[in-house]
């Protein structure tokens, strides 16, 4: 059996392995069109701000060490132009000599990837424009940093690479500023969570513009000058494009492969294309969406790894099967960590799904060992099935492996009433004796029985309109007077029972604490006095986030430019 395989990487690379462990009389050969045919792509940001000091560091795998260790042929600068279904074969183009040849094959796998979406806007060829997305790209950027020593970079685009290079650069000493479309940074985010993020960022002095479109780049003073759509433009010395990828999938649509969103590859659960012998993984390639089954573009190295191992198992003659991907997710932002997993609140909604949600703010670990930090926690779910659908951290410690628990309740199938059920590792220096993925099942476990009703941030202007709507802080004395939200009474949730004169009877009373437990006792407490009553999610401390950020945005958007204070809740 002969398998040519088109690009390496995560997926092309580790199908070839595969294929080799399985068969060891199988020819492969593997085509990629730039030099390198395994290399750490989430790497190359580190790279560019020094924390990855050896470039070597970045190749996981040379055609050398694969030949030697696999028997497999791995040709580098070597572009497959066509494909021809009717006489099994490839065409080549060496793109060191010019040559153009025809391969062929058994079996076909295409692991094109993805490539840098480039606006259609003028200047984007500019030699202080770049892209970032190959080992290639990496040291193009290094290079010229080295070289002409900037002192500013423009970023657009707010995603994986954006946030990345954006902390590397500081690193360097740039200023960055980061110019994105939507008004918020990280889209697998809900914008209440993504506020977090954006705190942290303007805390190391990277300058946001949200809500803003690029609409060209030109030269200026030996810079760039970014032109932006109602807004003054932006001066730097270098900028980068980080505004998404598309699939690079010319090549499957011109051999008549079915396409699907964005033009990326249609394929079943056993990673077959529509024409037989042909496979495809990784970026290029549409999924099954794992929570609503919907078709989906998810572009992530854990997939595309996945995907090469049943593609080969399957070339191989085996059966393995695909059953989607969930988007699971980290990223490291400065000091902070956010990990997503799942869908969030507002891609649920728009999957057609009636969802709930609880935020809570547990610590890393216990309270009474020293260094524990808080993290926010927002884990959605299907009202009346009560299904785990997502989950979004952001915090400091701890923030991976409970994403990766919830993770695994998503993919299992899990009731979220049932995370009160994990059996979870606990020591002092690592967690809690109730784990905050515990903690989230308690919550919803209080919902499903009735025990707590919550009130949201979308709910508040309802709750000023409406008269017989009490409001109630329950924060001590000194907090309150700090901070507050006007038209919210003030009683310590230890003075309650004492002052319950001053609650007014017969009406709703909407609670508020720091972070949403005094509330929960509150509200508790007012129960069992016969009241009805209802807890904010997420706390005092969620709703000064989330809204200093939005006014932050709002005050930008008139002028073009972000504030680089943090917007944190204390």
């Amino acid at each position: 059996m002969k398998v040519v395989i088109v690009g390496g990487v995560a997926g092309g690379a580790t199908a070839a392995a595969r294929i080799r462990r399985l068969d060891e009389q199988a020819e492969i050969v593997v085509f990629e069109r730039s030099g390198y045919i395994s290399y750490a792509n989430c790497g190359l940001p580190y790279y560019i701000g020094n924390v990855i000091s050896d470039p070597e560091a970045l190749t996981l795998q040379t055609p050398e060490s694969f030949f030697a260790r696999f028997n497999i042929h791995m040709k580098v600068h070597h572009e497959v132009t066509a494909i021809h279904p009717d006489r099994k074969t490839v065409s080549v183009k060496n793109l060191e000599t010019g040559d153009i040849f025809e391969e062929s094959y058994d079996k076909l796998l295409l692991s094109p990837g993805a490539r840098p979406a480039r606006p259609r806007v003028l200047g984007t060829e500019l030699d202080q424009v770049f892209t970032l997305r190959t080992v290639e790209d990496t040291f193009q950027i290094k290079a010229y940093i080295d070289r002409h020593h900037p002192k500013s970079a423009v970023l657009a685009g707010g995603g994986f690479i954006g946030l990345e290079l954006a902390e590397n650069l500081r690193s360097l000493g740039m200023e960055v500023t980061i110019v994105q479309r939507p008004r918020q940074l990280m889209n697998p985010f809900d914008p209440d969570m993504a506020a977090f993020i954006h705190g942290e960022m303007r805390g190391h002095g990277v300058r946001l513009v949200l809500g803003h479109t690029v609409e060209g780049f030109a030269e200026k003073d030996g810079g760039v000058e970014v032109l932006l759509k109602d807004a003054p433009n932006l001066c730097a010395d270098l900028v980068v494009l980080a505004i998404g990828v598309t699939p690079d999938t010319a090549l499957a649509k011109e051999a008549g492969l079915v396409t699907g969103i964005k033009d990326s590859i249609v394929v079943n659960d056993r990673m077959e294309t529509s024409i037989p012998d042909i496979y495809a993984v990784g970026d290029a390639v549409q999924v099954k969406h794992i929570v609503t089954g919907q078709d989906a573009l998810i572009s992530l190295a854990g997939p595309a790894n996945r995907q090469g191992r049943i593609a080969a198992d399957n070339i191989c003659g085996g059966d393995s099967r695909y059953p989607g991907s969930q988007g699971s997710s980290v990223i490291k932002v400065f000091n902070m960590t956010a990990a997503v997993t799942g869908l969030n609140e507002t891609n649920a909604k728009k999957a057609g799904l009636d969802v709930d949600k609880v935020i809570l703010s547990p610590m890393s670990h216990a309270g009474y060992y020293p260094g524990g930090k808080l993290m926010t926690m927002k884990v959605v779910f299907e009202k009346e099935t009560y299904r785990l659908l997502g989950a979004q951290i952001v915090g400091y410690e701890g923030v991976d492996k409970r994403i990766d628990v919830l993770a695994t309740a998503i993919r299992t199938g899990m009731k979220a009433t049932s995370l009160e059920e994990l059996d979870l590792a606990y020591a002092p220096p690592y967690s809690s004796a109730k784990d905050p993925v515990n903690m989230a099942g308690f919550l919803i476990d209080n919902i499903e029985k009735g025990i707590l009703r919550q009130w949201f941030l979308e709910d508040l202007d309802r709750l000023f309109r409406d008269k017989n709507a009490v409001l109630l802080d329950v924060r001590t004395t000194g907090e309150y007077s700090r901070r507050h939200i006007d038209g919210f009474q003030n009683i310590p949730v230890d003075e309650l029972r004492e002052r319950l004169d001053e609650v007014k009877r017969g009406k709703p009373v909407y609670v508020i604490c720091q972070s949403g437990l005094r509330s929960y006792i509150a509200c508790r407490i007012l129960t069992g006095y016969g009241y009805e009553t209802y807890n904010f999610a997420g706390g005092f401390r969620f709703y000064d986030t989330v809204i200093c950020d939005r006014r932050l945005i709002e005050s930008a958007t008139a002028c073009g430019m972000d504030q680089t204070t943090s917007g944190f809740a204390d």
